[in-house]
């Protein structure tokens, strides 16, 4: 019985070593073949809030005289604004819900450009209000009796769809997450990981610090990260960080949120009014909200930026150039606001489809598993059938990084050629030390056998 054991201890462990010189084998050859630099996945543009939706796709097909924006209601329902019975009717068909309005794009439009072509006041900020059909201009604390009496006089004169509203609170850029990054000029928060096919960058905040600036991922300024080496603002608020390395390393399709956790990027988008969103930064951490407006222009007191999504989502200094999404969809870089989030306020975001078209750069984003399908199409909402309330920021990923890797991430890291040649050394060994017991105990059993015969 004693030596039937020993034969299966002995088979087990060859097998044992024999499958770990195959799979050490496996592993050499995967390190080697990732060692050589994968080309960046294709952007994956998501379905929410552009020409593909349905509401987005029929505004379109009606024209800027017929129509007046579209957004999704609170059961994700695509809802377009039309200015007449017929064009309602055909929005009805198409199987979207109308709205009958009393301005159309071309007003609104009109409207907004009369705005900007007024003096300008820095704390004001105006906005379409497409479920409302006005255009609402805010001023906040900041602006005297005196200039808010002017903006008032401009918008009785463009019309009565104008709604003159005071806030709380100052229009400040979020200067001062998303990992913090720190340059002389304050801190921000890191946005998404981009490339151009050979280098990567940082997407954050063109307020955030002119080409040239510094970068460090440390208060003391030890870990130098990279520089400034494209900034647009004001006009626009986006800014590309060249990593120092050229790489932006493991885990670049992953923005962080807070303790050690993440969400994983597949893909960028447009952002639909009525849209459920996230927003991390380095100050405040992770918080969600809802669009409430595009195409948002704001007087900051350093200048003017248009183009901006306008939501609900709180922020702090310091969450300037964090990261919006939904769904693992990008949608945006924090630019500014008021309020905080104890208090709430009103937060804008660079479109990040409008950076990278103007930078010419690609987002860094996750590569669906094998057998996976890409994303399903998403609904009106942007949510895969979901109504805008049961929208999830996306799929959870670690954070990953020099100091926070572990020795299990460094072992199973696929890129990494030393732990397969562990494994193809340590089953090199099984093997020779199977064998050689075996050989003993056949020499000590050969000897034991022919001293009996002798004796």
């Amino acid at each position: 019985m004693r030596h039937a054991r020993r034969r299966v201890v002995r088979r087990v462990t060859r097998l044992a070593a024999v499958g770990g010189l195959l799979l050490g084998g496996g592993m050499v050859t995967q390190a080697a073949m990732a060692s050589e630099t994968p080309a960046a996945p294709a952007t994956t543009f998501s379905a929410a809030g552009t020409a593909g939706t349905k509401g987005a796709a029929l505004a379109e097909r009606l024209g800027t005289a017929r129509s007046a924006g579209n957004w999704v209601d609170a059961q994700g329902r695509p809802v377009v604004a039309v200015t007449d019975e017929r064009a309602a009717a055909e929005v009805r068909a198409a199987g979207a819900q109308a709205k009958v309005v009393g301005h159309s794009m071309n007003e609104l439009k009109s409207a907004a450009g009369a705005l900007r072509s007024a003096p300008r006041v820095p704390g004001t900020a105006w906005a379409v209000d497409y479920r409302t059909n006005r255009i609402v201009v805010s001023g906040d604390r900041t602006v005297s009796s005196g200039d808010w009496s002017k903006m008032t006089r401009v918008a009785a004169h463009i019309g009565d769809f104008v709604t003159m509203r005071r806030t709380q609170g100052r229009f400040t850029t979020r200067l001062n997450g998303a990992q913090p990054i720190l340059s002389t000029g304050g801190r921000c928060s890191a946005g998404f990981n981009v490339t151009d096919g050979q280098r990567d960058f940082i997407l954050t905040a063109g307020h955030c610090g002119p080409t040239g600036s510094i970068w460090f991922a440390d208060g003391q300024g030890t870990r130098q990260l990279g520089a400034t080496v494209n900034s647009s603002f004001p006009g626009g608020d986006f800014s590309l960080v060249q990593y120092d390395t050229n790489k932006a390393g493991q885990g670049a399709d992953v923005v962080a949120v807070g303790g050690g956790k993440g969400v994983r990027i597949t893909g960028a988008g447009d952002a639909a009014v009525g849209q459920r969103v996230f927003r991390s930064g380095s100050t405040s951490g992770l918080r969600d909200g809802q669009v409430t407006a595009l195409n948002a222009t704001v007087n900051y007191p350093e200048g003017t930026v248009t183009g901006l999504i306008q939501t609900d989502v709180c922020a702090e200094p310091g969450d300037s150039g964090g990261p919006m999404f939904s769904e693992g969809i990008a949608l945006g870089v924090t630019s500014g606001g008021n309020g905080d989030c104890t208090t709430g306020g009103t937060t804008f975001f660079q479109p990040v489809t409008k950076a990278l078209t103007a930078l010419n750069v690609k987002l860094i984003t996750a590569t669906p598993p094998l057998g996976a399908q890409s994303a399903a199409p998403a609904t009106e909402a942007g949510q895969s059938g979901m109504t805008p309330s049961a929208a999830r920021p996306g799929s959870s990923a670690p954070v990953t990084g020099v100091d926070g890797e572990t020795l299990l991430a460094r072992l199973t890291d696929t890129r990494n050629v030393g732990p397969g040649l562990l494994v193809i050394a340590g089953s090199v060994i099984a093997l020779v030390a199977t064998r050689y017991i075996r050989a003993e105990q056949d020499r000590k059993a050969y000897q034991r056998y022919y001293s009996a015969t002798w004796g």
